[in-house]
Parts: structure tokens; C-alpha cells; sequence
């Protein structure tokens, strides 16, 4: 495989970066640090920004007249007009970026399950919604890897994240080429992982990538691209991973060995059971296409849709359907 693009991702900065929650302290997450030689971060923290302090007094969501305010109940300090402002501010200034890890169940950068309460007065809360920052990345970037640090423990969640950023961040670089031969290129060697992802967007992928209307590039690049997010929007299922597992071994079923196919099936079931993680019959693949220099697998992102070293087998035991 060639190597990586480095994402450009936005991170919460109280996440591995610096002390700045409520209570002065910093999160720690194994994503984010295993992340840091492969990705270009942008470290931001909403509340900090607005002047609220580090330590500060926390700050919640609290409807009024059936929309969420972000309040400040210790000061009774209303702070959603200058969050709103630098929420607009900041995501109008970004630039290219391919993804946000964001603080879980924060009332600025939570991205779900925040809690939202009926006033400012202890009490259970009302219902549960987005932060101000978390929702508004949401709606106008949630196309892009968008996830919190705490379902980035759940694997499945990890592995669909950690693809479709290091998917986004190399067509960014394609896009900015401006090459159809670069789109070309980009298409072939991600067909088998846009197949185990979604089958109709590889299609519609494939007939804008052979542009026999012959539009102009940017056109095309536009309109790729808006497919190419329908394809990542959720993960694939692991049926269509063994499909494209299955697919993959007729490349080399005049040259295994009978003995060898049934270690491959049985390691199939075994993935199909939840008992081993995709990776490992994706390195039988590799082993494959490395002995018998099948290029054309070995440069299919769906053997390595991202490095190596970022691959860790932990979960949170949520399961596949987190």
C-alpha cells in the first residue's frame, strides 16, 4: 500500500491536549493519541473560547419556550448568543478538514445524549439533545467523520470512523488535483471497499468517474464527491464484508490450496460469529497478493483502509450495532 494522506481533524482540545474542562482537567483517550503521528489536528474548546475560564462553573443546556439555552446556573449567565457567534465563526474559518472527535455529552461539543434540562434549578433532566458546537458540526459537516471520544471505544464505531477519514482525506488531496487521472486511480483502488460499504453508490461512483457526458472537472469532482459521502454515511455490515472477502479469494482460486481455501472459510465463519476482527482475514488476503504479486489487491484500500499501527483490537462490548 502507498501511504496515507494525514487528515486534517478538528479535536476537542480537553481531549489528550490540554487542561481545560469545567473542573481544570484533561480526558484522556487512546484514539486520539494513537492518532497524533497520522493526523494534523486542530484543538479547539468552545467554552474557553467564549471566555468562560478554566476552572469554570459548568455550563448546561436549559429550554425556554421549548429551545435549549446554554446557561451558566451558578452566575445565571446566559451564553448562547456568544456561542452561537463563535460556533458560526469557527466553522465559517475551518478550511478543508476530513473529521471531529468531539467531547462526549458535553453541552457545547456533544454530538448526542446531552442532557437538557428545564431550568437552571437542580432536577432531573428534561430529555437529551446535541451541544450548541457538537449539533451545528452536525448539520452543516456531518457528511465528514464526525464522532465523540467515547463511542470511538466501541470498535465497530472505530473502524467505520478511522475508514471513511483516511477515505475523505485522500480524496481531498485527489479533488485538489484536479486530475480525472487521479480520480480514476482513486475510484479502482477503493472499488472493493466502496462495494463493501454500498453497491449502489459504487455504481453511480463508477459512471461519474467514466464521465461519458463529458462534463467539466469540477463538475464531476463535485458531484463524486457528494456520492462518495452517501456511500461512507453508515457502515458496512459485516455480511457485506464477507461478501467482498469471498469476492476477493477468486483471485487467487486457481493458486491456493484446497487446504488452504477451508482455513480461509473457517475464518470467515469465525469473523461472521464475532469471534476475530476483519483484520485477520484481511492479512490472509494480503499474505495472498504479496506471494503470488497480485498488485491490483494489494492496492485496494479495503486490505489497509488505514495504517497499521492504528489497528487495536479493544472494545467497549457494545457489539456491531452500537
Amino acid at each position: 500500500m502507498a501511504g496515507f494522506v494525514k487528515p486534517n481533524l478538528v479535536v476537542s482540545k480537553c481531549i489528550e491536549f490540554e487542561s481545560c474542562r469545567y473542573n481544570g482537567l484533561k480526558v484522556s483517550s487512546d484514539v486520539v493519541k494513537g492518532l497524533m503521528p497520522h493526523v494534523q489536528f486542530t484543538p479547539v474548546c468552545p467554552e474557553v473560547e467564549i471566555g468562560l475560564g478554566i476552572p469554570r462553573d459548568p455550563v448546561r443546556l436549559v429550554l425556554s419556550e421549548g429551545q435549549p439555552r446554554l446557561m451558566q446556573p451558578a452566575s445565571n449567565t446566559d451564553a448562547t448568543d456568544k456561542m452561537l457567534s463563535f460556533v458560526n465563526s469557527f466553522l465559517d474559518s475551518v478550511g478543508e478538514v476530513d473529521g471531529f472527535i468531539l467531547k462526549s455529552r458535553s453541552p457545547s461539543c456533544g454530538i448526542k445524549d446531552v442532557k437538557v434540562y428545564a431550568g437552571t434549578a437542580k432536577g432531573m433532566p428534561a430529555r437529551k439533545g446535541k451541544g450548541f458546537f457538537g449539533g451545528a458540526v452536525l448539520e452543516r459537516l456531518g457528511q465528514l467523520a464526525v464522532e465523540d471520544e467515547g463511542r470511538l471505544t466501541n470498535f465497530t464505531i472505530r473502524e467505520h470512523f478511522l475508514t471513511k477519514l483516511f477515505a475523505l482525506a485522500n480524496f481531498r488531496m485527489v479533488k485538489a488535483s484536479r486530475s480525472m487521472k487521479e480520480l480514476v486511480r482513486f475510484q479502482t483502488e477503493n472499488k472493493s471497499l466502496l462495494m463493501a460499504y454500498n453497491q449502489k453508490e459504487l455504481r453511480i461512483l463508477g459512471r461519474i468517474v467514466a464521465n461519458h457526458e463529458k462534463r467539466p472537472a469540477d463538475e464531476v469532482f463535485k458531484n463524486y464527491q457528494q456520492h462518495l459521502w452517501s456511500a461512507f454515511a453508515r457502515a458496512p455490515r459485516f455480511t457485506s464484508n464477507i461478501n467482498v472477502l469471498m469476492h476477493a479469494m477468486g483471485h487467487f482460486s486457481k493458486n491456493i490450496t484446497s487446504q488452504e481455501r477451508s482455513f480461509f472459510l473457517n475464518t470467515l465463519e469465525e469473523y461472521r460469529d464475532e469471534r476475530i476482527p476483519l483484520s485477520v482475514p484481511l492479512n490472509i488476503l494480503k499474505s495472498w497478493a504479496v506471494r503470488f504479486e497480485d498488485n491490483y489487491l494489494m492496492n485496494q484500500t479495503f486490505i489497509e483502509p488505514y495504517p497499521a499501527e492504528l489497528m487495536e483490537i479493544t472494545d467497549s462490548g457494545k457489539g456491531r450495532d452500537f
